[in-house]
C-alpha cells in the first residue's frame, strides 16, 4: 500500500539502475523525508562507494510509468553536519582502474573496491582493510576545513588546530547518518585557507530518477557520464548508452528550497533519489568539489502523465530567476499594453521555465538543453536561441558540463504540457 509520507535513511553502494530495490511507493503527491550523506569528498576517499558518491536508495512513487515525469517540490533543505572540508583535488593514478571516482583499487594488494579504515588523521590515514596499505584515490591540492554557526547562516575556515580538532571527531562533527559506511572528508585535517568566511545556501547536488542501466551515481549526467564511454571497468558504456543518463547529478545551486524539478520517468515508479547537499556554491562548482554536508531534505513528489523529457525541467524559486525572465511587474504590463496599443500588436501571455544541459563541455550543455526546450516546445532552436536571448538567461551549473537555460515561454503550450498550474502557483501568476 502506497505512504503518504516515506522516510528514507539507508543509501546504495553508489550503483543507480532498475535492479537496486526500491522503498516506498509513496502516494502521488505524497513526501519523501531522506536523511542524506555528504557527497563527493567522502565517498571519493571510500573505494568500496562504487559511485563516487553516497545516496538515498531511491523511492518508487505510485503511478510513474514509462514516459511520464515526476514532480519534485522542494520542500525544505536543512544542514545537520556542524561543518566539513572540501577543495580541489589530485589523482593517486596507481588507486584506481580508470577511475577513481568509480573503480578505487588498493595500490598495494590490487583490491578492487576495497574496504578501508582510518589510522590517525591526515593524507594517509585512509587503510586498505586488507594490506594496511594507503588506499584513498585522491587527496587535496589545496583544501579548507569550514565550520558553521548553529544557525546554519555562515561558514568559517579553519586554522590547523581547528582542522585537526574536526579531524578527530570526523563522524560527529559531520553527523554522518548511521547507515553512512564513508570515511569522514575531515580526517585529512586540509588547512589551507584560514579565515575565509562564507555564507551558506544549501541546495541538492543530486537528485534525480532512477536510469535504466546500473550508472555510478556522480555519472549520471551527460558531463561525468563521458567518462563511462570505452572505461575499462565493469560500468563502462557506449557513447549511444550515455544517452539513457537521467541528469540526477547537477550541482545546480538553484535546486534549493522552494524550487520545483521535474524529471523524466525511465523505469517503472521514476525511483526518486536524493543526495550530495552542499552548504554552499557560487556558479560552476570550479574548484571541481564544494562543502559536502548530512542534512535532511523533505521533498513533495506528483506525476505529470504522458510527459515524456529528455531530461529535467527546473522552476527556480522567483529570486534565482534571471533578471529578464522574472514575471512583469503591474507598471511593466502597462508599459507593454500601451505600446501593444500603439503597434496593433496581440501580446504573448508567456512564464519563465528553466531547462537542465549537460555534455562534455559547455558548449555542448547549452546545446543539450536548447535541443531540449526546442523539442518539448515544438519549437525551432533559434527560436529557442532568441527567447533565451532577451527574455532569460544562461546560467553555469557546473563545469565541465551542466547549465540552465531560462527564458518565458507561451502561456498556451505550458498549458498544452501540464506544467503551466506548477508554474503559476510557483509564481503567483494569474
Amino acid at each position: 500500500m502506497a505512504k503518504n509520507t516515506v522516510i528514507v535513511n539507508t543509501f546504495t553502494n553508489g550503483i543507480l539502475g532498475p535492479d537496486v530495490p526500491m522503498l516506498g511507493p509513496v502516494k502521488d503527491g505524497g513526501f519523501i523525508v531522506a536523511n542524506t550523506a555528504p557527497g563527493c569528498w567522502g565517498p571519493m576517499l571510500t573505494p568500496e562507494i562504487r559511485g563516487g558518491h553516497e545516496v538515498t536508495q531511491p523511492v518508487l512513487v505510485e503511478g510513474a510509468e514509462v514516459g511520464d515525469a515526476i514532480a519534485i517540490k522542494i520542500i525544505s533543505v536543512e544542514v545537520s553536519s556542524q561543518g566539513t572540508s572540501s577543495g580541489n583535488d589530485h589523482v593517486f593514478g596507481d588507486r584506481c582502474l580508470g577511475d577513481p571516482f568509480v573503480a578505487g583499487k588498493c595500490p598495494k594488494c590490487g583490491t578492487l573496491y576495497p574496504k578501508t579504515h582510518l589510522e590517525g588523521i591526515g593524507t594517509d590515514c585512509i587503510r586498505c582493510d586488507n594490506c594496511g596499505a594507503p588506499a584513498a584515490p585522491f587527496e587535496f591540492t589545496s583544501g579548507y576545513t569550514i565550520a558553521f554557526d548553529e544557525e546554519r547562516r555562515i561558514g568559517i575556515t579553519l586554522n590547523e588546530e581547528g582542522a585537526r580538532k574536526a579531524a578527530l571527531s570526523g563522524r560527529d562533527f559531520m553527523n554522518t547518518p548511521d547507515n553512512s559506511v564513508q570515511n569522514p572528508v575531515v580526517a585529512l585535517a586540509p588547512s589551507d585557507l584560514p579565515g575565509m568566511v562564507a555564507r551558506m545556501r544549501p541546495f541538492l547536488g543530486q537528485l534525480g530518477t532512477t536510469p535504466i542501466r546500473d550508472t555510478p551515481d556522480s555519472h549520471n549526467a551527460g558531463d561525468f557520464g563521458t567518462f563511462l564511454v570505452g572505461a575499462p571497468h565493469e560500468y563502462g558504456i557506449t557513447q549511444d548508452q550515455l544517452k539513457d543518463v537521467t541528469d540526477g547529478h547537477m550541482d545546480i545551486n538553484r535546486v534549493r528550497a522552494g524550487a520545483t524539478l521535474i524529471c523524466p520517468v525511465r523505469i517503472p515508479g521514476g525511483g526518486v533519489y536524493v543526495g550530495d547537499m552542499h552548504a554552499m556554491q557560487g556558479d560552476g562548482e570550479i574548484a571541481g568539489h564544494t562543502t559536502d554536508v548530512s542534512g535532511v531534505a523533505v521533498l513533495q513528489v506528483s506525476v505529470i502523465k504522458g510527459l515524456k523529457l529528455d531530461g529535467p525541467v527546473l522552476i527556480p524559486v522567483e529570486e534565482d530567476l534571471p533578471y529578464l525572465a522574472k514575471p512583469l511587474s503591474p507598471e511593466e504590463k502597462l508599459a507593454a499594453k500601451m505600446q501593444a496599443e500603439k503597434w496593433k500588436v496581440e501580446l504573448e501571455e508567456s512564464a519563465p521555465i528553466s531547462f537542465i544541459g549537460t555534455g562534455a563541455s559547455l558548449n555542448a550543455a547549452i546545446d543539450c538543453a536548447m535541443n531540449r526546450a526546442a523539442s518539448l516546445l515544438g519549437m525551432t532552436v533559434p527560436q529557442v536561441m532568441n527567447r533565451l536571448t532577451i527574455t532569460g538567461g544562461l546560467e553555469i551549473g557546473r563545469a565541465p558540463g551542466t547549465c540552465t537555460a531560462t527564458f518565458k515561454a507561451p502561456v498556451e503550450k505550458l498549458k498544452e504540457l501540464g506544467l503551466w498550474d506548477i508554474i503559476r502557483a510557483q509564481y503567483s501568476l494569474e
